[in-house]
């Protein structure tokens, strides 16, 4: 019988190791896992690489992850050169990869996919572009830009079941889906368990086939 229900936050990141790329959704607060990350921080991981919307905001378990010195590398895209992962970058102790958000999103969308690198035109013509491979295609300048892959993905769900299906509430669906898709491991944090079945099918906004671990914490609502 398939049940990807673990016990707890600390059993669903069971194996992660040192120097994993780590997936996590969300945009400003929203459809991040924080109970995960909580977790994360917990288990000792060390010489990460995270790839996110942005460095977060100060107080978080995201930057509270980098202030122990836990991450090696930022791949976001923004920081914000008054908060903790802008100092931590000036003082070069953090690597940062700053990527244009839809590019992102499409990056990470592709390493799910399985498509090798696209082209864009998002950024061919600045400082991002040095250095890098280009062509005309269509009278336009474009970048190519290369997938990304995790090892992890956090996922912050609103509704889960034992085969890993889930669905998320409103603005909680930006990254999540795609990042687990990209990720060699999906965890996911829902509010709700439900039985087999509940969910109906046109309600499912990520398919188990793509989820590897599913643990219910239901305060993860007070954090919405």
């Amino acid at each position: 019988m398939i049940d990807k229900f673990v016990p707890s936050a600390a059993a669903a990141l069971e194996g992660v190791r040192d120097g994993a790329t780590v997936l996590i959704a969300g945009f400003g607060e929203v459809g991040v896992a924080s109970l995960l990350l909580e977790a994360l921080i917990a288990h000792g991981a060390r010489d990460l690489t995270l790839v996110c919307n942005s460095g977060g905001r100060d107080g978080t378990p995201l930057v509270r992850l980098m202030e122990l010195g836990r991450v090696r590398k930022l791949i976001c895209s923004f920081v914000r050169p008054a908060s903790v992962a802008g100092r931590l970058q000036k003082e070069g102790k953090l690597e940062t990869e700053i990527v244009p958000q839809g590019t992102l999103a499409e990056r990470v969308r592709a390493g799910g996919a399985g498509i090798e690198g696209f082209y864009t035109p998002t950024g061919a013509d600045t400082v991002v572009a040095e250095g890098r491979e280009r062509r005309q295609i269509g009278g336009k300048m474009c970048l190519l830009e290369l997938p990304i892959r995790g090892d992890l993905a956090l996922v912050d769900a609103w509704e889960g079941d034992r085969w890993g299906n889930l669905t998320f509430r409103g603005a909680q669906r930006n990254f999540n889906p795609l990042m687990a898709m990209a990720a060699d491991l999906a965890v996911a944090q829902c509010v709700h368990r439900r039985e087999l079945g509940e969910i109906a099918p046109e309600h499912v906004h990520l398919p188990g086939m793509f989820v590897d671990r599913v643990v219910h914490l239901p305060e993860a609502e007070r954090r919405a």
